[in-house]
């Protein structure tokens, strides 16, 4: 086994692999960018080596630097995580011609399987179906539009190389091809280096399922079962489950036997995913191969109760797979939520700064794998993704109940994250039901919101929560300014009721709490005529986290108060309270305060990021939704369109330079 490895990654994954390096014995050494200098996996490892710039094409996606630092270190091996460099087959050829290696498969499988269109005609001869569409890229706008009446509309432009939804465009019609071909390439050119793009039929709203494979240098290829990852946003995806509701025993036999065939003819070893889509009927079809380790793994360890990082590292030795497929065995279900630092509110624009208060889940049934602490630095450099939360259970209905219990006190502050979007999918009534594709988000949700009305009973719970916050913190004040006790007549006789007003958006609220008399954290609070049993913990000091019982169950809140106003988040919903006396509720009219607006003669960056793409110039006309500008942050690509009808008197900004949200753009005139 391997003394010491360079990690040539950054975040969550890279803490993920020292945590299991240090279990095996195994000594790891960081590499870091100026962004990263306090990073939490930097001050993991038992080594660290400075890259330099923050940039990632001259920091984490720098080959010569990496592989300089591992020699440097006397390192024996690198592994690649995902992302940066983990599919580049030049990385994996240097790293072994340097005579290190590289924790991963060869550099020629890693350039067959990285090229979807050569990966594509692998499954055809392994007998894998695929999507339709033609096998080769496009060479120019012409040829697009051909070979897209040819396959039919709508059509998905996809790149070459590369993934994670980076350089993917629908297209529904002919008109549209231009524009979307020109936007995928430059995307793609950025993200990957290269600028190759093909097509094939886009099939709408399967489910995305995808099979887990080891193969060992010995020739021997088992799969691990399959992962359903059909909710997705750009591609992206957000929640992740083993096993799939849509494969049955049958379905998954047959999937598996035929990633395997892909691997072997492939000639694949380590660890890999083939990624399948199903449509309604069940029919499925090959997508692409990842040749590295999943975002998604730690739903496969926990119902396999497999180290998928410790079996990496043992093939890239030369070991044997330490079991076959007959001895494969799963237990339970597990489901996996993403954390990014992006704004659903906002269109989920990406939220950069600094965490400045964190505090992760924990329970025996949860696993959180994270690369942030209170602290750490959320640029706009690297991926959006923060964290995983993954909770097992007996079955799906458990591991779902588990999970949205763990980000209901999942707490992060400083900047905007998916936490309580995540938690809202997970208690859709779709999901519940199983009802998944890849069109979930657009289905159910908009502007980060569920489109049908949250459960009256969860908006109870909410209200329940955050009054009795609010009654604790009153009573305090109460109590700093009673006056001493008087030394004559009897003892102050306790109220014994407290009644107030909750109001959360166009919901309204009648609370009576009754505090009981054997224990003063035992509660009956009536709402709505429902009565309620709730125990709290003891109310010394105000909490931002809350957890109390309610009629014998659990549950946690996430609060934030100042006056009458709290902030409250549970099982994915998100309300602002207002919290008054019955007397003030009486003396206080309800306004609503009008959201801040910008002046209609600028235009200020929605977002931070760099200024890749302006595409219009002073003195030009332009109209309403008319795309001014592109800013890219946090490896995706945004378009800025224009607020009105207008002409650009003044633009602000140049390309290439770096912006803040609020920041202005444009000046306009009528």
């Amino acid at each position: 086994m391997f003394d010491k490895i360079l990690i040539a990654n950054r975040g969550e994954i890279a803490v993920r692999i020292m945590r299991t390096c240090q279990r095996m014995g195994i000594r790891t050494v960081a590499v870091y960018s100026d962004a990263d200098s306090r990073s939490m996996h930097r001050l993991m490892a038992d080594e660290a080596v400075d890259l330099g710039s923050a940039p990632a094409q001259q920091s984490y996606l720098a080959k010569e630097k990496i592989i300089e630092a591992a020699l440097a270190q006397q390192c024996q091996a690198i592994h690649p995580g995902y992302g940066f460099l983990a599919e580049n087959p030049d990385f994996a050829r240097m790293t072994h011609e340097a005579g290190l290696v590289f924790i991963g498969p060869p550099a020629s499988v890693i350039a067959t399987l990285g090229d979807k269109l050569a990966s594509k005609r692998l499954a055809v001869r392994a007998g894998v179906p695929v999507i339709p569409g033609p096998l080769r890229h496009l060479s120019d706008i012409e040829e697009a539009i051909a070979a897209a009446e040819e396959t039919g509309y709508p059509i998905l432009l996809k790149p070459v190389l590369g993934g994670g939804g980076k350089g993917m465009r629908v297209v529904g019609r002919r008109e549209e091809v231009e524009k979307a071909l020109a936007a995928s390439q430059s995307e793609t050119g950025k993200a990957f280096g290269d600028r190759q793009i093909f097509l094939e039929r886009y099939l709408a709203n399967p489910r995305h399922v995808e099979i887990q494979i080891l193969a060992d240098e010995h020739g021997q290829v088992i799969h691990l079962g399959e992962r359903e990852c059909s909710i997705q946003r750009r591609y992206q995806k957000i929640i992740e489950e083993t096993p799939s509701l849509a494969v049955d025993d049958s379905t998954r036999q047959r999937m598996g036997r035929m990633a395997c065939d892909l691997a072997r003819g492939a000639g694949y070893t380590n660890v890999g995913t083939v990624e399948f889509v199903l449509d309604p009927e069940g029919n499925f079809y090959f997508l692409e191969m990842n040749t590295r380790l999943q975002v998604e793994h730690p739903v496969t360890e926990m119902v396999t109760s497999l180290d998928l990082v410790e079996l990496q590292l043992r093939i890239a030795c030369g070991e044997k797979l330490p079991l076959g497929q007959d001895e494969m065995s799963f237990n339970g279900w597990a489901i996996e939520a993403r954390i990014c630092a992006e704004d659903p509110g906002r269109g989920y624009l990406p939220s950069t700064g600094i965490i400045t208060r964190y505090s992760a889940p924990r329970g025996r049934r949860i696993r959180v794998d994270s690369g942030i602490e209170a602290g750490s630095v959320v640029s706009t450099y690297y991926d959006s993704l923060l964290a995983k939360v993954i909770a097992w259970g007996q079955d799906r209905e458990e591991a779902r109940k588990t999970l949205v219990q763990a980000l209901n006190g999942y707490h992060i502050e400083g900047v905007a994250t998916n936490v309580h979007f995540a938690n809202a999918i997970l208690n859709h009534p779709a999901f519940v039901q199983g009802k998944l594709s890849t069109g979930f988000i657009e289905e159910h949700f908009q502007e980060g919101k569920m489109k049908i009305s949250p459960p009256a009973r969860d908006l109870h719970y909410m209200a329940m929560a955050a009054t009795l916050v609010y009654h604790n913190r009153q009573n305090l004040v109460r109590e700093s300014l009673r006056p001493m006790a008087a030394h004559v007549g009897g003892a102050p006789v306790s109220k014994p009721w407290y009644d107030y007003m909750v109001k959360g958006e166009q919901n309204i609220f009648g609370l009576r709490l009754r505090q009981g008399e054997s224990s003063p954290q035992a509660w009956s609070i009536g709402v709505d005529g429902i009565e309620y049993q709730v125990v709290t913990p003891r109310f010394e000091f105000f909490r931002r986290r809350l957890k109390i019982e309610i009629d014998g169950e659990f549950h946690r809140f996430i609060l934030q108060s100042q006056g009458n106003f709290t902030w409250a988040a549970f099982n994915g919903i998100t309300r602002t309270l207002e919290i008054y006396s019955p007397l003030e509720w009486k003396l206080t009219p309800y306004v609503p305060i009008p959201p801040e607006k910008a002046p209609d003669s600028v235009l200020p960056s929605p977002m931070p990021g760099m200024i890749v793409d302006i595409r219009v110039q002073e003195g030009e006309r332009v109209y309403k939704g008319q795309e001014l500008l592109i800013i890219e942050s946090m490896k995706m690509e945004t378009g800025v369109a224009a607020p009105r009808d207008a002409v650009v008197e003044k633009v602000m900004i140049r390309t290439g330079q770096a912006v803040d949200r609020g920041d202005v753009l444009f000046v306009f005139r009528p």
